[in-house]
């Protein structure tokens, strides 16, 4: 409003001078050949239109400054969430360290109440390229850079999911580096961190489980309870809460995770997962393995 009005001010000024000027000075008689007034200089009117102006930009420096300030050092409430969001090549990893949570492509926050807020704080890592954290409907995109950890932070008011993406072209599968942050009631958030932060359920289905964990699976990914600890690719822990997979790219059922254990780039052309190259019966164990772990 600062900026509004001082701009405002300006532009009614300016406009005014402006019309007086045409109008006062305007010739009263057709081909009039004789010159107008010459005016060879004025310090008044000199400095007036260097200092004016300096005062201005300086003053509108010092709001501009105090709100970036306000912005990036926002203070940390009781109740507000950490969560450390990573960048790969093409998809998000997302780890709340206080809660002792990791998961992917779908980050689940809690609602913040205007009279007490209670932001969400992102800490934003690059594992390998640029990236860019962009949730148009709940603030401005924030570049991953790597070995230059850079911070933001959301403070959402509506409960509801919202769609944003990579804005950062970070190589083939860019534009299906998918972002969901679904915006929670406190409790319900509550309980999905619960939920999370229980380990996989084992032996529902054995031979899936001696599948994944006898092939190159366990070197990329994490399952919380066995052998599987690699960093490489999404925590599989529960990955079935999630709605979508490969980071949005395609929804999460029994079809389209089969097959994106097959063929992966049938669905994303590109993306660093490799086709595994089971056959149909270890494919259909790997897969009911998958849709047991919640």
């Amino acid at each position: 409003m600062f900026v509004l009005v001082t701009v405002a001010a300006i532009f009614v000024v300016v406009l005014s001078l402006l019309v007086y000027a045409v109008v006062k000075f305007r010739s009263k008689v057709r081909d009039d050949p004789s010159e107008p007034p010459q005016i060879y200089g004025s310090t008044q009117v000199e400095l007036a239109w260097t200092i004016i102006p300096i005062l201005i930009v300086v003053a509108l420096f010092l709001a501009s400054a105090r709100v970036i300030a306000s912005v990036q050092k926002a203070a940390k409430p009781p109740g507000s969430i950490e969560v450390i969001v990573t960048g790969h090549q093409y998809w998000w990893e997302y780890r709340f360290p206080d809660l002792k949570v990791v998961t992917a492509n779908e980050l689940h926050v809690p609602l913040s109440d205007p009279a007490h807020p209670t932001p969400t704080f992102l800490t934003l890592l690059s594992a390998d390229t640029d990236h860019s954290f962009w949730i148009p409907r709940l603030g401005g995109k924030t570049d991953l850079i790597p070995n230059h950890p850079n911070r933001t932070w959301i403070d959402p008011h509506e409960a509801g999911l919202f769609l944003g993406q990579c804005a950062q072209y970070c190589g083939t599968q860019h534009a299906k580096m998918l972002l969901r942050v679904y915006v929670q009631t406190r409790e319900d958030f509550d309980r999905w961190i619960t939920e999370q932060q229980q380990p996989a359920v084992t032996g529902a289905s054995p031979a899936g489980q001696r599948v994944f964990e006898s092939t190159a699976c366990v070197n990329c990914h994490t399952i919380s309870g066995t052998t599987a600890r690699g960093r490489f690719g999404p925590d599989l822990t529960h990955i079935m809460s999630r709605e979508t997979i490969a980071a949005g790219a395609a929804a999460n059922t029994y079809e389209m995770l089969r097959l994106w254990i097959k063929n992966p780039d049938a669905i994303k052309h590109g993306s660093k997962m490799p086709a595994m190259g089971l056959n149909d019966q270890d494919l259909d164990a790997v897969t009911a393995y998958m849709e047991t772990l919640r």
